[in-house]
């Protein structure tokens, strides 16, 4: 049956979230509210009926950029052409980007075919906090006031402007830190708190 493909409400990217946890992800409580704010046109399902067999993330970052993410078809509807009816839509969204992914193992042979390279490696660490707390020299907890100065940090480091996300991504409940030089903002990282513990990144 050919599926419908449409953007998907705040409801079924929290169910997009959701298959995530289940493929072992461990995704962020906040993470539904956090992706949509970043572009709320960028997550595509694919429906059978009233029923999300497949989904994607396809967020743009301006004219030039795009990334592709929560590339899933729900395991009872794969082999069926789902999983690349949402792909092709995805990634007509966008057209005349260039486009980034996370690729899992396991898929990197399928992007490389669909023209994709390997450019760099994420590692996971996962463990439990030991010993005390250590104070730090030059971190500032972020706030408002420092907004404007970790956004055009982040211009240097991402290739494109992604101010929007970054002033949901900053906020409460996600607890972040900002390394604070002589010349502004020199870093800064975000923990936030997922199905099992937290993510620091």
């Amino acid at each position: 049956m050919k599926p419908i493909i449409r953007t998907l409400s705040l409801q079924e990217l929290a169910l997009l979230v959701d298959w995530a946890a289940a493929e072992g992800w461990n995704p962020g409580h906040e993470d539904p509210a956090m992706f949509q704010a970043a572009d709320p046109e960028g997550f595509i399902g694919a429906f059978v009926g009233d029923d999300m067999v497949a989904a994607i993330s396809a967020v743009a970052y301006g004219s030039e950029f795009g990334f592709i993410g929560l590339y899933i078809c729900r395991p009872d509807m794969r082999g069926m052409s789902y999983g690349k009816a949402v792909w092709d839509a995805g990634m007509k969204r966008l057209s005349g980007r260039t486009a980034g992914l996370d690729g899992v193992a396991e898929q990197q042979a399928n992007y490389r075919r669909k023209g994709f390279a390997p450019a760099y490696e994420t590692i996971r660490f996962t463990g439990r906090m030991a010993g005390q707390p250590v104070r730090a020299d030059g971190l500032r907890m972020i706030t408002t006031q420092l907004l404007s100065g970790i956004v055009a940090y982040d211009a240097h480091c991402f290739p494109a402007p992604r101010g929007t996300f970054l002033k949901r991504w900053l906020q409460e409940p996600h607890h972040g830190l900002a390394a604070i030089g002589s010349r502004g903002v020199t870093g800064f990282g975000v923990a936030r708190r997922c199905r099992s513990g937290f993510k620091i990144g």
